[in-house]
Order: C-alpha cells, then structure tokens, then sequence
C-alpha cells in the first residue's frame, strides 16, 4: 500500500487529528476551569489540605507571574504569551499529520486557555488577573491543572522531536530520513 504524502488525499484522518487535538484541549481546559472554580469555593482562605502529607497538598495560592512565582510585575506578557501560543497552535492545528503531536498541542492549548481564562477574568482582571495555583508539592513549586497539561504537552514534545517526528509530516522518521538520504544522492 502506497502512503499519500501530507496533506493529499488524507482529509477524513486530518479531520480525526484535529478532532483529537480540540478533545483533549477540551477537556485539559474544562478539567482545570472546574477544578479551579471548586478549590476557590471550597479551599480559598482555608488552611492547606494534605494529600499525601506534607509532600503534596491543596492550597490555594494567587499567581501573578509565572511557573514558580517569577515575573510577578509582568502578568500582561504572560496573558500576550499566552494568547499568541493558543493563536499558534489552532494555526498549525489545520497542518498536523501527527496524532501524537494532535495530543501534546491539544494539552498545551488546553493549559494555556486556562491560564488565559484566569489572567483575563481573575481580578484585577484586564489581562492582569493572577492564576489560581492549588497543587502544593513540597520544596518544589504550587501548580493549578493547566500548568500540568502545558508541562506534559512539553514533555510530549520534546520526546517526539527528539524521536524525529514532525507535526507536519505523518512518514516514520526512518523513511523521511531514507527519503532525504536518496534525493541528495541523486543530485
């Protein structure tokens, strides 16, 4: 059987992929939208809850800044940032080839939505709004669900690229190599 090359003749599994990517940043974006909305109304202005001990807890913490509490003064550049990312993705989304990259850009449009919903509605609101942060681990950092699904879609990523997949390319990194090897021969 002779594979189509990218984009030729492939729409009905484009359309799955793209549906896949959508899915997963649905629910990456609803599952940390209704967490942050519980943990707010159950937990905000509570003692921490532990999960396991003192290793990982509930607390509930704003964040203006970045991961780990960084740029506090600079919460508009993360909302820009995050807006041009999801801008980014939904582009590339009509090129991808790749169900795996389907899945990690799905979780990091998911997780950048969800970071955005809170710098755009969160008060002070106006793209200054502080993310709600709520997954206290021990000695390393307080995290809310979106920033899990942005790291797990970086991680995904990184191993695809590092495994030579492309998301524009849906061949085995082998035969794209084998491919490139025998057209510069043949020049």
């Amino acid at each position: 059987m002779k594979r189509s090359e990218p984009g030729a003749g492939g729409a009905p599994a484009a359309r799955r992929r793209v549906r896949a990517l959508w899915l997963v940043a649905a629910v990456a974006y609803a599952l940390d939208l209704g967490s942050k909305v519980a943990v707010v109304a159950r937990l905000e202005g509570r003692a921490p809850v532990p999960v396991l001990g003192a290793w990982l807890e509930l607390r509930v913490q704003r964040n203006p800044g970045a991961a780990f509490g960084m740029g506090g003064a600079s919460t508009i550049v993360f909302t820009l940032i995050a807006l041009a990312v999801a801008l980014v993705i939904v582009r590339m989304s009509r090129r991808l080839t790749s169900t795996p990259w389907a899945v990690a850009l799905g979780l990091l449009l998911g997780g950048a939505v969800g970071n955005l919903t809170d710098r755009l509605f969160r008060s002070p609101g106006g793209m200054r709004g502080a993310v709600v942060d709520f997954v206290a681990v021990r000695d390393f950092s307080v995290m809310n669900l979106a920033d899990w699904a942005i790291t797990c879609g970086g991680v995904l990523i990184v191993v695809l690229s590092f495994g030579g997949h492309e998301p524009g390319d849906a061949r085995p990194p082998r035969e794209r190599a084998g491919r490139r090897r025998a057209a510069h021969l043949s020049r």
